[in-house]
């Protein structure tokens, strides 16, 4: 039951998500229900489809984990240093500096390698799902990007070195508040020691 709840989350959380990449479908439901409309309904789809994927893989952990494969500890530990970059790249997609710069788009740079890092560290089905789902989006968003005529984003102004020093500071303590208070509490599962 919880891997069937967590993926009806995946397909209204990363479903609206690619609605971002359907520029004429967008502008049409924005004709129609106008900005506002369209930004209340893309976040209460979100924040539902986070809530059951949430709650989803919860339950799955709980009642009916399913393993396919037992990854070698090595990959766990991997998994922990991927993480840090991985968060210093979502920083860095609002800090804007030369990561900016470099990369275009960090904080699709950052989903995938926190997917990726996942995927390699977990071997149940639920986890596959999950993490694969997100790979699988971020991948298909980039590639999108490639095709759009704009961002979709609003613009947020682009700073120099002194911006990725403080993306790099922000992301390290994110990446600490992560590892050692949000992953043991919220997910379940203690980083270090893994």
């Amino acid at each position: 039951m919880g891997l069937l709840v967590m993926i009806l989350g995946l397909v209204l959380f990363l479903g609206v998500h690619a609605l971002t990449t359907r520029r004429e479908v967008r502008a049409q439901i924005i004709a129609t229900s106008g900005e506002g409309g369209y930004k209340i309904g893309y976040s209460l789809v979100s924040a539902a489809g986070l809530a059951l994927i949430i709650w989803g893989f919860a339950r799955y952990r709980a009642t009916g984990w399913i393993d396919l494969w037992y990854p070698p500890v090595a990959l766990k530990h991997i998994a922990v240093a991927l993480m840090l970059p991985a968060v210093i790249l979502v920083v860095a997609s609002y800090i804007r500096g030369r990561i900016y710069t470099t990369l275009k788009h960090p904080m699709l740079a950052g989903v995938k390698l926190w997917a990726a890092a996942h995927l390699v560290a977990n071997g149940d089905l639920g986890s596959i799902i999950l993490f694969g789902s997100f790979l699988g989006w971020a991948v298909f968003d980039r590639i999108s990007l490639k095709r759009r005529s704009d961002a979709g984003a609003p613009p947020i102004p682009v700073g120099g070195p002194a911006n990725d020093m403080i993306a790099i500071a922000v992301g390290i303590v994110a990446y600490l508040a992560l590892a050692f208070a949000f992953h043991p509490v919220v997910i379940g599962v203690p980083v270090v020691g893994v």
